[in-house]
């Protein structure tokens, strides 16, 4: 009786703790939604970092409260334009890059304050302290003014794609990659079976900085008023001091964070006050909409099978085709819902997974909901893939996609096995029981069931292409190959329909919806974003049409998401924050 009395004490006390931490968050929540003072200047730390999406979950969210979210700064952004209380806008840019279709995005709502007279300041300590500072300096280009610090550096110095190959490694493992990839372009198996770039692998990735970069010098030549063929010299002369960097015009003074401070404060008024924009974004509140709404369903990470996921020890998340297919078809069911935004930052991953999705954007269509594809830094693949069939495709010129083609296969992994002492037999029932086995070579059977399997997916995708794009059989044929695209390429070749950001498609869906651009809608959530009780007492789903959110690892389940788990770390499948270095990921 006293064990069971002091277990229940325990319980108890636990719960007190618990509705204590839920009183004391909702009274804090009710405080800091303060008043904005009238004369407000909104300031930005973009070293706090910066995510496409709120991680999932009270766990996800714990310590990353600080963490900018792109589209609350895009949309605060654009409200304090025309927010009276609000007189400027300073922005501390961190030495961290910066993918650059992220930087296109924020870079538009800059402009957009900006251009409605109210001063707008970036600052660094440094661009680039013996790094590359090509896409911080290219997002403070974006404000009227730019001031670095007098001991700082400008790196502005082109841009460098780097792939590692890690053949001689797996030889030296005695690891066969049995790969095979739809076509040529598809070059991530590359990585694993070549000790350098192919003639098509150079091609694609020297295509992608070559846009990228003249995307990036062309918005900064006009932003800075320096001609495009000055910038062109400067980044080829980069880098530069502090005093160099002024010198040539590419920033506006040297000062130190104090006296830029001092400076937006002498420019609106002494008795001026400063607000981090999350602090801000907390305290709009905005009223109760009613009439149509969009929906907004975010595809953030590589694509599975099963419920989406969210890791926060790694900070990184899955898109589960569960999750996001029952989120389409619950946005469908709303009776408020008329349009969906489908939010893409992917990869690709798996082919099944990625066609559930598309399934369900054709049947939202054959409801009478348009979808409209807003891509992010990337969506390549499987990201593609989950986009093609969209009534609208948006991306950044600078937004990584494309890559229509697959690869598959597996890794022979005998000889490390052997080489520890450790050997294997077995009896099998079949012939091709074996054929996914790591501990199996492909028998020439084998080898020509995975060619047709692979033939049968590039087709598949294909012919969607063919289907969602209204494009001739033979073009996407010729632009497919697994080539990866810039948004601006992607644009001359029919890909997307136009580019720009999670804005241009609310402007979209608003045409479709026959409703004024002037006129607010309503911005849904699905899945629908839980209380913070349902996040610390969460149940499981009663329905598959009710799917939530998983918070378990991605299980390593096959020798080929090991390696390709290695490879992440690596920074070879991501395209990491405007640093090239990268490929497509697998495509399953």
């Amino acid at each position: 009786m006293g064990v069971m009395t002091r277990i229940l004490s325990i319980i108890g006390g636990i719960t007190a703790v618990v509705l204590l931490i839920l009183i004391v968050m909702g009274v804090y929540t009710r405080v800091t939604r303060a008043t904005i003072p009238s004369k407000t200047i909104l300031e930005i730390d973009f070293g706090k970092g910066l995510v496409e999406q709120t991680p999932f979950g009270f766990l996800g969210r714990m310590g990353r409260e600080e963490v900018l979210v792109m589209r609350d700064v895009v949309s605060a952004l654009e409200f304090a334009a025309t927010d009276n209380r609000v007189k400027g806008l300073i922005a501390r840019i961190d030495g961290a890059p910066f993918s650059y279709a992220d930087v296109q995005e924020i870079g538009q709502a800059i402009k957009m304050f900006s251009e409605s007279g109210k001063p707008a300041i970036a600052f660094a300590e440094t661009f680039g302290e013996v790094q590359s500072g090509n896409s911080c300096y290219y997002l403070a280009s974006f404000f009227d003014s730019v001031y670095l610090q007098p001991s700082g550096d400008l790196g502005l110095t082109g841009l460098l794609s780097q792939s590692p190959f890690f053949k001689d490694l797996l030889e030296k493992l005695d690891i066969q990659p049995l790969l095979g990839a739809r076509k040529e372009y598809k070059t991530a198996r590359n990585l694993f079976t070549e000790t350098e770039f192919t003639d098509e692998h150079r091609d694609a990735n020297q295509a992608i900085i070559n846009s990228v970069l003249s995307t990036m010098v062309e918005d900064i030549s006009v932003l800075r008023n320096i001609s495009l063929q000055q910038l062109r010299k400067l980044v080829s002369d980069g880098p530069f001091s502090a005093q160099q960097a002024l010198d040539v015009g590419l920033v506006d003074g040297l000062r130190y964070r104090d006296q830029v401070y001092n400076l937006i404060s002498e420019k609106v008024a002494k008795d001026s006050k400063f607000l981090y924009i999350n602090r801000y974004i907390e305290r709009l509140r905005p009223g109760a909409r009613r009439g149509p709404a969009v929906a907004l369903i975010y595809a953030q990470g590589n694509i599975v099978r099963g419920p989406s996921r969210f890791n926060p020890l790694s900070g990184e998340s899955v898109v589960g085709a569960q999750t996001v297919s029952a989120a389409i078809r619950a946005a469908v069911r709303d009776k408020q819902t008329e349009a969906i935004i489908l939010r893409i930052n992917s990869p690709g991953g798996s082919y099944v997974g990625s066609d559930i999705i598309w399934r369900e954007v054709a049947n939202a269509q054959k409801s009478g909901v348009p979808v409209i594809a807003s891509m992010g830094a990337v969506a390549g693949s499987g990201g593609y893939f989950i986009a093609m069939n969209a009534n609208q495709i948006v991306a950044q010129p600078s937004t990584i996609t494309g890559s229509i083609g697959v690869v598959g296969g597996k890794f022979d992994l005998r000889g490390p096995f052997s080489t520890v002492g450790i050997t294997f037999d077995d009896v099998a029932t079949d012939p091709n029981a074996a054929l996914w086995s790591t501990l199996h070579d492909y028998s020439d059977e084998h080898w020509e069931f995975i060619q047709s399997w692979l033939d049968t997916i590039y087709n598949d995708f294909i012919n969607k292409v063919v289907q969602g794009r209204s494009l001739e059989k033979q073009t996407v044929e010729q632009i497919a190959k697994g080539r990866i695209y810039t948004g601006s390429e992607a644009l001359e070749l029919g890909l997307i329909d136009s580019t720009g950001g999670l804005s241009l498609a609310i402007e979209i869906a608003k045409e479709y919806l026959g409703v004024a651009a002037e006129r607010p809608v309503q911005i849904k959530m699905f899945p629908r974003k839980k209380t913070l009780w349902e996040q610390v007492f969460a149940r499981p789903p009663e329905s598959s049409e009710d799917s939530g959110v998983d918070m378990s690892h991605i299980p390593a389940v096959s020798s080929l998401k090991v390696l390709k788990q290695l490879a992440q770390k690596l920074g070879v499948f991501s395209y990491q924050r405007g640093t090239l270095l990268m490929d497509e990921p697998f495509f399953q």
